[in-house]
C-alpha cells in the first residue's frame, strides 16, 4: 500500500513539542493542585516515551508496507479516568512511536479482554481502581509486557509485575523524540455501537486534518501560540474521541486543558466550580445529557459562568429548547454543535447564539461532507429526496485494526474517491445542508 508522504504534513508530538518550546513557562495543563507548564508536560511525556523505548517499544516498519488494515506500531492501552496522565500517556506514546488505543474504563472484564487482545496491546497505564479487573484477564494476555499503575483513591495495591507511574518517569532520561513522521498512526477504538469495538486507523496528518480541523503549518502554530488565550474543560471522559479532541485542539491552538476536581461522576456542580475558579473560556459536553443538569446548576445562581465564549457539544442530540435555556442564562455564549464520528472526523457544525436563536438537527456541512445512496454505490445531489448515508472523503482512515472485511464494507470507493461511511442516516437538501437522521 502506498501512502504518499508530504513532508510539511504534521505529527502530534512534533507540534506539541514545538508550541511548548514558544510557550514553555504557560500552564499547559490544570487538574485540582496539579499545574503543570508546557515545559513540565515536554519533560513528562519524554520520559514515559524513555520508558517504553526502554523496553522495547516503538515502530517496527513502514506504514507504506501495511495493508489498510496493519498497524507497524507497539500500541499502549490507556485504561484511565481523566486526569493529567490521560494526555500524558497519548503523547508519550507518541514521541515512542508507539500509538495509544483508548479503552472504556466501564468494560467488564470480558470486554477489556476482546479490546486488549483485540489491539495486542503492548503495555498498558491504569488506574489502581481498575486493576482488579486487568488483574482478571492479565494471563490470557501474553502480548502485554509493561504495566504502569497511576495511584488514586482506591489504595488498590501495585500488580505482580507492575511499575508506579510516577516511580518510571522518575527515573527515565527526558531524550527529546526522534524520527517522528506524519505516517505515525493514531488508533482510536469505537464504542462498539454498530457491533464490537473495532480500532480506527488514522494516520496522524489526516487525523489531525480531519477529526481536530487543524490546517495551519508547524511556523503558523508557533506563531499564534503565545497569544493564545483559550482555556477548554472537556467534561465527557477522554476515553471517547470526542473529549481528547477536544483537549489536542487546545493544546496546539497553544492554549490550556482544564480537568474537572471530580473526573469520575458528573457533576454540574463540579464542573461550574471548575469554570469559575479557572477562567474557562470553552466547556465540551454530550447534548441533553449533559446540558440539562447545567441548566438547572446555573439557575440556582451559585456560579459565575461568564468566563465561557463557547459550549461545544457532540455524539447526542442537544436540542433546541436547552440550547434556548443556555442561551438565557449566558447571553454571550456560541453553541457549537459538532457532527462527527471515530471514522470520519468532523462532518458538519451548527452554531446558535442570541442572535442566530436556537435549532437542531440541521448542520452546515464540511467541503467533504457528502450523503451517498443506500447501496453505497452513487452520491445523492442537494434536493434528492432519498434517505442515504453520512460519508466523508478526502483525509479519512485507512481502515480497522485486523479486519480486513470491514475495511472494505466502511470505506467504499465510488467514482474512484474513497468514502467514510459510519452508519449515520441523512438527507442532503436542496441548500447543500445536510439533515441527520441518526444513526442505523
Amino acid at each position: 500500500m502506498a501512502v504518499l508522504h508530504v513532508p510539511e504534513e504534521l505529527n502530534l508530538a512534533a507540534a506539541h513539542e514545538a508550541v511548548a518550546a514558544a510557550v514553555p513557562d504557560r500552564e499547559c495543563l490544570v487538574w485540582r493542585d496539579r499545574r503543570l507548564s508546557w515545559a513540565d508536560v515536554t519533560d513528562r511525556t519524554r520520559r514515559l516515551a524513555a520508558v517504553l523505548r526502554e523496553a522495547g517499544l516503538g515502530v517496527h516498519g513502514r506504514l507504506a508496507d501495511c495493508e489498510p488494515w496493519e498497524s507497524p506500531h507497539d500500541h499502549v492501552a490507556l485504561y484511565l479516568h481523566n486526569g493529567n496522565e490521560y494526555l500524558e500517556g497519548m503523547l508519550g506514546a507518541a514521541k515512542a512511536r508507539c500509538a495509544a488505543v483508548n479503552v472504556n474504563y466501564r468494560y467488564v472484564a470480558e470486554e477489556l479482554r476482546h479490546v486488549l487482545r483485540d489491539s495486542r496491546a503492548r503495555a498498558v497505564v491504569y488506574h489502581s481502581a481498575f486493576a482488579p479487573t486487568l488483574a482478571a484477564v492479565r494471563a490470557d494476555l501474553p502480548d502485554l509486557e509493561v504495566l504502569l499503575q497511576v495511584a488514586d483513591d482506591s489504595g488498590a495495591a501495585l500488580l505482580p509485575g507492575a511499575r508506579w507511574y510516577e516511580d518510571a518517569l522518575g527515573g527515565a532520561n527526558p531524550a527529546p523524540p526522534v524520527d517522528l513522521s506524519p505516517d505515525d498512526l493514531y488508533v482510536l477504538y469505537t464504542g462498539g455501537t454498530t457491533g464490537l469495538p473495532k480500532g480506527v486507523l488514522w494516520r496522524q496528518a489526516d487525523f489531525l486534518a480531519a477529526c481536530l480541523g487543524l490546517a495551519k503549518t508547524t511556523e503558523e502554530l508557533v506563531a499564534a501560540a503565545p497569544s493564545a488565550s483559550l482555556r477548554v474543560l472537556a467534561a465527557p471522559p477522554f476515553m471517547h474521541g470526542a473529549a481528547h479532541w477536544n483537549a489536542l485542539s487546545a493544546w496546539l491552538a497553544g492554549g490550556t486543558v482544564v480537568i474537572q476536581d471530580d473526573p469520575v461522576h458528573l457533576d454540574p456542580a463540579d464542573l461550574l466550580r471548575v469554570v469559575e475558579r479557572e477562567r474557562v473560556t470553552s466547556l465540551l459536553i454530550v447534548g441533553d445529557a449533559f446540558a440539562r443538569p447545567l441548566v438547572e446548576e446555573l439557575r440556582s445562581g451559585a456560579h459565575d459562568a461568564t468566563s465561557l465564549r463557547f459550549l461545544m457539544t457532540g455524539g447526542a442530540v442537544l436540542s433546541a429548547s436547552v440550547k434556548a435555556e443556555l442561551l438565557e442564562l449566558l447571553p454571550d455564549l456560541r453553541i457549537v454543535d459538532v457532527l462527527g464520528s471515530s471514522e470520519t472526523g468532523r462532518q458538519g457544525v451548527h452554531k446558535a447564539d442570541r442572535a442566530s436563536g436556537a435549532t437542531s438537527g440541521r448542520f452546515e456541512r464540511s467541503p467533504t461532507s457528502e450523503v451517498i445512496s443506500e447501496d453505497r454505490t452513487r452520491v445523492l445531489a442537494p434536493g434528492d429526496p432519498e434517505l442515504g448515508w453520512l460519508s466523508q472523503t478526502g483525509r479519512v482512515p485507512l481502515g480497522y485494526l485486523g479486519d480486513p472485511e470491514k475495511t472494505q464494507a466502511t470505506f467504499p470507493v465510488i467514482d474512484g474517491r474513497r468514502h467514510a461511511v459510519a452508519g449515520d442516516r441523512a438527507r442532503v437538501l436542496a441548500d447543500g445542508s445536510i439533515e441527520l437522521h441518526g444513526r442505523d
